[in-house]
């Protein structure tokens, strides 16, 4: 794909040398606008190179169907879950500097909201009846503010102007947020005869990344349709590399009730927890690139909560890498100031 533009920059150099005794020089002239100019600009991006999805907490990147009969626990179904987070809306403000005919830099700052993704989907049943004994899914997204300067190759010409527009994107804040919903029938020693507990838990994680820099190019065309505006389409593609750095769970809502195990009448509702009532360790994560002795990782649990090492401190988890790169179509307009 870099080859691409880079060919793409080459064939431009060609026509700007090819095309100044054909230039229209009795047009309209720029002369009496500033170099400056201005873009506003949306598109939509499209996933070109999916890759499998990381794992949310325990759970790996699976759509797994497992049934429990007499003879244990059988796996029914299994699906690896792939995808990208470079799928999804832009939008974008460029302030853009015409250095003369061929040449202008442009420096634009981008919004990027991507589709949500499923990450993990577990299902639990048991055999014969299908009632559901537990079920965990969750779905992830990217929203994104990023810089990205770029120059800016063309032949110069009038009306119709192709270009190559190639350059770096330095993201300036990302979050992935992971939104896991799970449910759990359980039978826990101590609660009487004949009930069982229903578990329900809501959350949502957001990861943080490490700073990253990224690689943008475009081929577009321009249209002339006044002395200070023109309209332009283009296809840009994008490749960002993302890994993460530490995580929180921001939003945690876990309830139980006590439930007829025949009937699945509600007996009574107990005791659940929400995000204040996390341990440190349960809350924040801190990610790594190795996991040894020293790091503070699950040791034991006592029904949902999870008892680390340290539960005064963050976890540990490995690092793990996303990418939101695609092919995206733009069109905008832009201003002559």
């Amino acid at each position: 794909m870099k080859n691409l533009f880079l060919l793409g920059a080459v064939a431009m150099l060609l026509i700007v040398t090819h095309s100044t005794q054909a230039q229209d020089n009795s047009s309209t002239s720029s002369s009496s606008h500033s170099k400056f100019y201005l873009k506003v600009v949306g598109g939509y991006f499209f996933s070109v190179s999916p890759g499998q999805f990381p794992n949310v907490g325990p759970y790996p990147p699976q759509d797994l169907h497992t049934e429990f009969g007499a003879s244990g626990l059988d796996t029914i179904s299994r699906k690896v879950l792939t995808g990208s987070y470079g799928e999804g809306f832009r939008a974008g403000l460029s302030v853009g500097y015409n250095i003369n005919k061929y040449f202008a830099v442009e420096g634009t700052f981008n919004y990027f909201h991507s589709k949500k993704n499923l990450m993990t989907r577990q299902r639990a049943t048991m055999a014969g009846s299908g009632k559901e004994l537990g079920h965990v899914e969750s779905h992830g997204y990217v929203n994104a503010i990023d810089f990205a300067p770029s120059l800016v190759v063309s032949p110069g010409l009038e009306k119709v102007n192709p270009y190559v527009r190639f350059g770096v994107i330095v993201p300036l804040w990302g979050r992935l947020y992971i939104e896991t919903d799970a449910t759990q029938v359980s039978s826990p020693a101590g609660i009487p005869p004949g009930t069982q507990v229903v578990t329900n838990i809501s959350r949502k994680e957001e990861i943080k990344p490490n700073p990253t820099v990224g690689f943008q190019g475009a081929l577009g065309v321009s249209f002339t349709v006044s002395p200070r505006f023109d309209i332009f389409v283009e296809t840009e593609y994008k490749n960002v590399p993302v890994r993460s750095k530490e995580k929180e769970i921001t939003e945690y809502n876990e309830t139980n009730t006590l439930i007829n195990g025949t009937t699945g009448a509600v007996v009574q509702s107990l005791p659940g927890r929400t995000v204040n009532d996390l341990s440190v360790a349960e809350k924040n994560t801190k990610y790594v690139t190795t996991l040894d002795q020293s790091s503070n990782t699950p040791v034991n649990q006592q029904g949902t909560k999870v008892i680390y090492k340290d539960d005064n401190k963050p976890a540990n988890e490995l690092k793990s890498y996303i990418n939101i790169g695609g092919l995206g179509l733009n069109a905008g307009l832009k201003f002559r100031l």
